[in-house]
């Protein structure tokens, strides 16, 4: 299920972290995905890494306020291999290392694209967080945030940065509509008025191919990423 949006990424999104190395290559599109706590984020990674791995060079970098847990959860899945999966520990509010100092992110961005050149795709998952947050832009190039159903279908309509300016707004868990009470059709009215002509993807990552709207709005970026390099 989805929202009748053109799934592209907006045309008006300029990053402003710089797009070349030093040696004029064009560096891998990073992503960033954020959302509540138990919204799915790591499996929405995981079901990402699995979907592309076969034919694009992905890396991920994972942060948590003390642990590693959510690398150490793709690790045991081996949605890669583990030189492809690193994590940060931000040591305070995840937003901070996603949004405020982005150095640790930043670091953990390069030595990947410094050990496994040439990277497609850099997913950065950012740590459990409220609707509030969001991606500096010198650290990615599109975000997508991630909600459940099982928070409560009033979620859209409480807005917040994550879910009124994110690229991509992600419904996620929607198997579970029937046993919470969720109204999906709400969501997406909701979720329509909040965000205008930015897409929308509702999602179940049980059924096999629950992750295929989110892969083809991937598609899309890197699409897009590679034209821009052409030009």
């Amino acid at each position: 299920m989805h929202l009748d949006h053109d799934t592209m990424p907006p045309h008006h999104h300029t990053p402003s972290a710089e797009a070349l190395h030093p040696d004029g290559s064009r560096r891998a599109l990073r992503i960033g995905l954020g959302g509540p706590v138990g919204s799915g984020k790591t499996a929405t990674v995981a079901a990402l890494c699995r979907a592309l791995r076969d034919r694009l060079s992905i890396a991920v970098v994972t942060n948590d306020i003390y642990t590693r847990e959510d690398a150490e959860f793709l690790l045991r899945e081996a949605v890669l291999p583990p030189e492809r999966i690193t994590a940060v520990e931000t040591g305070a509010c995840p937003h901070t290392a996603i949004r405020d100092d982005i150095s640790a992110n930043l670091e953990a961005v390069e030595e990947l694209e410094e050990s496994l050149p040439p990277l497609d795709l850099i997913l950065i998952e950012s740590g459990g967080d409220n609707l509030t947050a969001t991606f500096s832009k010198g650290l990615v190039d599109h975000q997508v945030f991630v909600i459940d159903v099982s928070s409560g279908d009033d979620i859209p309509r409480k807005g917040g940065p994550g879910i009124t300016t994110a690229d991509l707004l992600v419904v996620n868990k929607t198997d579970l509509a029937p046993y919470v009470g969720a109204d999906l059709a709400t969501m997406a009215s909701d979720a329509d008025r909040q965000r205008g002509k930015l897409p929308v993807v509702f999602t179940s990552l049980t059924s096999d191919d629950g992750i295929q709207p989110v892969a083809d709005w991937v598609d899309g970026c890197l699409a897009a990423w590679r034209t821009e390099a052409a030009v």
